[in-house]
């Protein structure tokens, strides 16, 4: 019975030194994450001012890199005042307000046709950048509206 007892805890500490490795992986992936998330938020503010960066992917982007690498940077930007908003609705419900998506879909498209007709002159990059505008366009509008 004590050589049960023995073995049991001899094996506890086996499977504790595999699970503290496991948990340098496990902060070696979350610093990749949460460094993700960070330059995603980056690029989501930018995108504010610059319109040929789209804010709300970025934003949804850091949200689900930072649900995977830490829950204080998550709940954070979840709660935030400015962006909480639309991360919870996306989250808890999978759908953005009526009103975002329709901000989203005509700044996109403004956005992109003032590049075509002032900045980009090539033809192949015409057509590249109706491709991605179509492209997005059809999943927001596949998104529930709430």
């Amino acid at each position: 019975m004590e050589e049960e007892a023995l073995e049991r805890v001899g094996s506890d500490l086996v499977e504790q030194e595999k699970g503290d490795e496991c948990n340098k992986k496990g902060r070696l992936a979350s610093a990749f994450w949460v460094t993700l998330g960070t330059i995603s938020l980056v690029l989501g503010i930018i995108g504010i001012f610059l319109p040929l960066l789209p804010t709300t992917p970025f934003l949804l982007l850091s949200a689900a890199c930072y649900c995977r690498g830490s829950d204080k940077m998550h709940t954070w930007l979840v709660e935030h005042k400015l962006f909480g908003k639309y991360i919870k609705d996306y989250e808890e419900q999978r759908g953005i307000r009526k009103r975002v998506k329709a901000i989203a879909i005509l700044t996109m498209w403004a956005s992109i046709i003032f590049c075509i007709v002032f900045f980009v002159q090539e033809f192949i990059i015409h057509i590249a950048l109706f491709i991605i505008a179509f492209l997005v366009t059809m999943y927001l509008l596949s998104l529930k509206t709430l």
